[in-house]
């Protein structure tokens, strides 16, 4: 247009809107990075439903509910906030919620006794601890664990006089075998997508599909394994079955 000076968004087809930096709201570019979510974090974000950075209980029951397990298993799942909201509060106050709310933020301040360390103190993963895990039970080398390999990580890893880590580190595992196992071994990339959390999404997803999730332990593995004259513990997986 005659008479027109040339501006910024001269010749850009997809201009974007200019940013008026003040003192109290600098430029974007100005704005201090926001830290990653540490592994832990991720871990547990599955369950903050509505993104607030806060976990309630309905969302915890209805997070499990959404992977696919029972309504007594899903309410039992209410004992996570139960005995975690408090360490999470810490960090905020002295003062327990009365409505057991767990504070994602300081989730590192739940970690718990008798655990394998592969999450450190601030809730970060530790790739050479998860590694060593393998490396020390996968006594087969098929890139798995039975149960019998989970259950001698469970004995190396419980502290003298700690029977509240023991017992939270064998709900953990005994859950991850429910959700996870496949061919009677949980398998190592799935671990390693629990402890960052994309399994959860992931099965979410998949359970949404036609084919649904298809792995996991219920009642009708364990009949199943009965009348094959066995156990889910004498299941044999071979090194090309995966």
């Amino acid at each position: 247009m005659p008479g027109r000076t040339a501006d910024a968004h001269d010749g850009d087809p997809n201009p974007k809107p200019a940013h008026a930096p003040t003192t109290s709201t600098p430029s974007p570019s100005l704005l201090p990075p926001q830290p990653a979510p540490s592994a832990l974090q991720s871990h547990v974000l599955f369950w903050d439903r509505d993104a607030d950075n806060i976990i309630t209980p309905t969302d915890v029951y209805t997070g499990f509910r959404s992977l696919g397990f029972s309504v007594p298993f899903s309410l039992g799942s209410l004992l996570i906030p139960l005995f975690f909201s408090y360490p999470t509060r810490l960090a905020h106050s002295w003062i327990p919620d009365p409505l057991f709310r767990i504070h994602i933020s300081s989730i590192h301040k739940a970690k718990h006794g008798s655990d394998t360390g592969i999450y450190d103190n601030d809730g970060r993963f530790r790739p050479l601890l998860f590694e060593e895990l393998f490396a020390k039970f996968d006594g087969s080398g098929v890139g798995g664990l039975s149960y019998e390999e989970l259950g001698m990580l469970l004995a190396k890893d419980r502290c003298a006089a700690d029977p509240a880590g023991w017992s939270f580190a064998f709900m953990e595992w005994w859950t991850t075998w429910l959700l996870l196992q496949k061919e009677g071994r949980v398998w190592k990339e799935d671990l390693r997508q629990c402890y960052d959390g994309s399994l959860f999404w992931r099965i979410r997803e998949e359970r949404a599909g036609p084919k649904g999730w298809t792995q996991g332990y219920g009642w009708k593995d364990f009949f199943k394994g009965l009348g094959y004259g066995g156990t889910w513990k004498e299941w044999k997986v071979g090194k090309g079955d995966r």
